[in-house]
């Protein structure tokens, strides 16, 4: 079995798990992980695969054969990657224009979520620049969302003031005049996981179809591994990071399915018991063996 796992300590105890059970495995290293995923959603290359969540709903919707495996490897909070220069604050999104690498990218749905949620805005009143294309083959993005020109990227055009904000989380760069446009943005992201139950979860696991069926002990041994290892964290805030199990990233999972249907990254509905069974039947298990 060939995975992608970005933390080393998942992955060592993901390979001793697989192997365990008497099958070979594969860590095959990528970094950054992401980069992992179109090959894991299109070709079918990786067995297991650490994927952001909105890629994995994505991949769902357009009837891939990836299925969930209910472990967060990343989660975080995410109302301070909205950022800007100077004076300016969320209040002033409405009619800007603001900068994202994908549409689709997991980052962006949830801050669009939260500025429609919490801050009223309308989505189509924002000059929105797209970069890239997702991971999933079949997308589109919406019509009133603008393609920057080829070669042109996120953090470059923010800094020479093309772009009055930008949504960047890993690719923030070091610079002194940026500021959260989110007043308060880790006290505001901190109340708002308290008051939801959870925490934007960033990156889960995906296994292919295939996978499941042929090596479902080994699969399922590495799940158990993988939450042994998330379980041993300390817990430092209102919520739960690295949510493990159905029921845990049941609330975080839907939410995002949510805000990406609303802002026409998902074709379909996806909903979470459709996730469920959809994993326990290729694995051949209940869903109470994977925290159901």
């Amino acid at each position: 079995m060939k995975f992608v796992l970005g933390r080393d300590d998942l992955a060592a105890a993901t390979e001793s798990a697989i192997r365990g059970i008497g099958t070979e495995s594969e860590r095959i290293d990528v970094r950054p992980v992401n980069k992992a995923s179109r090959g894991m959603v299109g070709e079918g290359a990786l067995d297991i695969c650490e994927l952001p969540v909105v890629t994995l709903l994505q991949a769902v919707a357009h009837e891939r054969p990836v299925l969930l495996l209910p472990v967060t490897t990343l989660g975080r909070f995410q109302h301070q990657t909205l950022v800007t220069l100077g004076e300016r604050t969320v209040a002033d999104v409405a009619g800007a224009t603001v900068g994202i690498r994908s549409w689709s990218q997991t980052t962006g749905v949830w801050v669009r979520g939260f500025l429609t949620e919490q801050y009223g805005v309308d989505l189509r009143a924002v000059d929105w620049v797209v970069y890239e294309d997702g991971h999933v083959d079949g997308h589109s993005d919406p019509s009133w969302v603008r393609r920057a020109p080829a070669g042109a990227r996120v953090p470059a055009d923010f800094l020479d003031g093309r772009l009055d904000f930008a949504v960047l989380g890993n690719e923030l760069p070091a610079d002194d005049r940026i500021r959260t446009a989110i007043p308060d943005a880790a006290q505001v992201a901190a109340a708002w996981s308290k008051d939801k139950g959870f925490a934007p979860v960033n990156h889960v696991v995906g296994v292919t179809e295939k996978a499941a069926r042929t090596h479902s002990a080994a699969v399922c041994a590495a799940y158990d591994a993988m939450r042994e290892v998330l379980a041993a964290e300390p817990q430092d805030g209102p919520v739960d990071l690295h949510p493990v199990g159905f029921e845990a990233l049941r609330g975080p999972v839907s939410q995002a399915a949510a805000y990406a249907l609303e802002q026409d990254v998902l074709p379909r509905p996806v909903d979470f018991d459709e996730l469920v069974a959809r994993s326990c039947e290729a694995l051949g298990v209940p869903a109470s063996r994977l925290g159901g």
